[in-house]
């Protein structure tokens, strides 16, 4: 079954938020915004998409200051990305409910954004270690 991923990423890299849904229509939008800019600290003064034909709409009621950029391939780094993702999910043939498609991309995108070093975790290690130390500061916080 054809799926839609959104997912939020900020200027760093970090994953955000992501959500799995059914259709493309404005409520999934105005759903995925809302629960991205809650978030967030600040309100993002620029928001790189698809020219999906919902987003304008959505994004003008939603943000209304921000720029809305669609330019062909402002959104390379964002679907470039989505290919590790992809890498691991074809063993997997696809999860079957969305709630396991949407834990299972929250969690790649908790350990994409802990091998980069966005939280305050292992943050001294080097990054070939960083998820192991990471693990273990957490299991002793526990």
């Amino acid at each position: 079954m054809w799926r839609y991923v959104d997912r939020a990423v900020d200027q760093y890299g970090q994953v955000i938020h992501v959500l799995v849904s059914a259709c493309r229509d404005a409520g999934a939008a105005r759903r995925f915004f809302r629960r991205a800019l809650s978030t967030l600290k600040v309100i993002p003064g620029e928001v790189v998409t698809d020219a999906a034909p919902v987003y304008p709409s959505v994004l003008d009621k939603l943000i209304p200051s921000a720029w809305h950029h669609v330019e062909r391939y402002a959104n390379n780094p964002i679907e470039a990305d989505h290919s590790r993702l992809k890498h691991r999910l074809r063993p997997m043939r696809g999860p079957r409910t969305d709630k396991t498609a949407q834990v299972i991309i929250a969690g790649h995108a908790f350990m994409q954004n802990l091998r980069r070093g966005h939280y305050e975790l292992a943050i001294d290690t080097p990054p070939t270690v960083r998820v192991a130390a990471a693990f273990t500061e957490l299991a002793q916080a526990i």
